[in-house]
């Protein structure tokens, strides 16, 4: 199972991830914000809060993303530039 290490959001909603496997790479968070209780990540400094915990991205007021989504549903960075 791949493990978020580091997480560092973006300005555009975007979570720059680093995984336990060494990867690299850019989870869109835009189509999650209209769901549910991730519709107070439409906050963009609530979102800005994001933080690394028992390998997940998580958000105050118990909000997580399964690291598995965030792995499958992101892009390497390295494609972003090619």
């Amino acid at each position: 199972m791949e493990s978020v290490i580091r997480v560092m959001p973006r300005e555009d909603f975007s979570l720059e991830l680093w995984f336990s496997t060494g990867d690299h790479r850019l989870f869109d968070a835009r189509p999650y914000l209209n769901r549910g209780v991730f519709t107070r990540l439409q906050d963009i400094v609530l979102f800005k809060q994001a933080f690394v915990a028992l390998d997940t991205v998580c958000w105050p007021g118990d909000l997580d993303i399964a690291p598995e989504t965030l792995y499958d549903r992101s892009v390497p960075i390295a494609s972003i530039s090619a």
